[in-house]
């Protein structure tokens, strides 16, 4: 299983993804492992991400990686686990700020490519915000983040079989 659910903030795609998760270990088994690409940079987000946990039993472990997501999903290729990675944009602005955006990406594809090509035991749910449906930024770091955001959505929505549009806590199939 590899998805891709989308969505604006606060859609809901996090619940979603996660349903799907606890659904898959339903029929699998299988142990669930959330992977969150944000830091604790702030008060803010230490608060979202002390309520993110709090909505997961003790059925999730946790991972966090803000930059090598692809060496982390490596490391569980040949696991029959899912991944929840939440969320694909926090980690492209990490990678846009560290300087490491071609690498990774390209690291990622070829992990995604990798798995398929392995007939890979590994489930990944990649959560991920829609940010193309606004205006163009003004900022040339804005619209290389929406840029970033809309390639690497393509590209995997290209090698996924099920993608996913959020909107208010309603999924909408797109593939």
């Amino acid at each position: 299983m590899r998805q891709l659910i989308l969505g604006g903030a606060r859609s809901g795609k996090s619940r979603i993804a996660q349903e799907r998760a606890e659904a898959w270990r339903e029929q699998t088994g299988g142990a669930l492992y959330y992977l969150a690409t944000a830091g604790a940079g702030d008060d803010e987000m230490r608060a979202r991400i002390s309520t993110h946990r709090a909505e997961r039993d003790s059925r999730w472990q946790t991972l966090e990686e803000p930059v090598a997501l692809a060496e982390t999903l490596k490391q569980y290729r040949d696991q029959p686990v899912c991944i929840l990675v939440d969320c694909l944009t926090l980690w492209i602005s990490n990678c846009l700020h560290q300087n490491v955006w071609q690498q990774e990406r390209d690291a990622l594809l070829a992990e995604v490519d990798a798995q398929a090509e392995a007939n890979s035991e590994l489930a990944v749910i990649f959560v991920s915000n829609e940010v193309g449906s606004g205006i163009v930024p003004l900022g040339q770091l804005s619209r290389d983040f929406v840029d970033a955001s809309g390639w690497l959505h393509q590209a995997l929505a290209a090698r996924f079989n099920t993608v996913t549009l959020v909107v208010a806590g309603l999924p909408l199939a797109l593939k």
